[in-house]
Parts: structure tokens; sequence; C-alpha cells
């Protein structure tokens, strides 16, 4: 089974940060930061800090894992975070190097339910998780 992680990050401007992938042949959508759980990681905590670093490098503060979406093959663990600085420019993701990868553009987008549903994001599965804790307040509390 694949186990990935992924980083929900707030940010002190109260936003969240996610990847927006524009694609050929394919509608762009957005992801939240993170990836796969690697044999060399020290646990998935850790690998959700490197993917932090690898794709917008940044370090983050793991507050709470928020959800778990598994499927016959697959395990995504999403945590609550939060990060205080990154730069995109610096990214030294794997992916970002690949031909054919299509475009990854770095979003800050406002924690609001209207704002989740306008990013078109993936897995859908996680939307609903995400506008619940906006509606009962939950992520700007932690701001």
């Amino acid at each position: 089974m694949q186990h990935r992680v992924r980083a929900v990050l707030l940010t002190p401007s109260r936003t969240m940060l996610l990847i927006r992938r524009v694609r050929p042949g394919v509608a762009p959508y957005s992801v939240i930061v993170g990836g796969r759980v690697e044999p060399s990681d020290a646990g998935p905590e850790a690998a959700l800090l490197r993917e932090v670093r690898e794709e917008i490098a940044g370090e983050a503060e793991i507050l709470s894992l928020l959800h778990t979406l598994e499927s016959d093959d697959e395990r995504q663990d999403f945590y609550l975070a939060t990060i205080e600085k990154w730069n995109f420019e610096d990214r030294t993701g794997p992916e970002f190097s690949e031909e054919g990868r299509g475009e990854y553009v770095l979003q800050e987008i406002p924690l609001t339910a209207a704002a989740i549903d306008a990013a078109n994001l993936m897995p859908p599965e996680i939307r609903p998780v995400l506008r619940e804790a906006i509606e009962r307040g939950e992520l700007l509390a932690i701001r």
C-alpha cells in the first residue's frame, strides 16, 4: 500500500498554501503540499517535513492529524500545520525537473469554503473535510 502525507499549511496571513497543477490535456486543479513516505523517512511526520522542504523550501510545524483517506492501494494522511516562511523558487523536489509534468504554481488562498471550492482541490474527498473545519472555525482559530 502506498502511503502519502499532506500538509494543510496555514500561514500567518490566515491563508492556506496549495500547489496548482496545470498539465496538458487536463483541467487545472490544486493539491495540498506533500507526497510519498519513502523507506528512508523516520516516519510519516518526518516524510511530511521533508516534502514541505522539497516542494516549497519551507519549515512547517505539524499540529495534528486532521484526516485520513484510505483505499485498497493508498493511504493519505492530512496533517494540520503552520508555516511562517517559504520560497517556491528554491523548491527541490524531483517532480519539478521531470519533462512533461506540466506547471506547478504556488497558491495562497483564503480560509473560506468558496476558495476551497474554486481551487478544484484534489482529491475531492478532502474538500468537505476542509469546508467543515472552516465552518466550525477550527482553521482560523489555529492562527
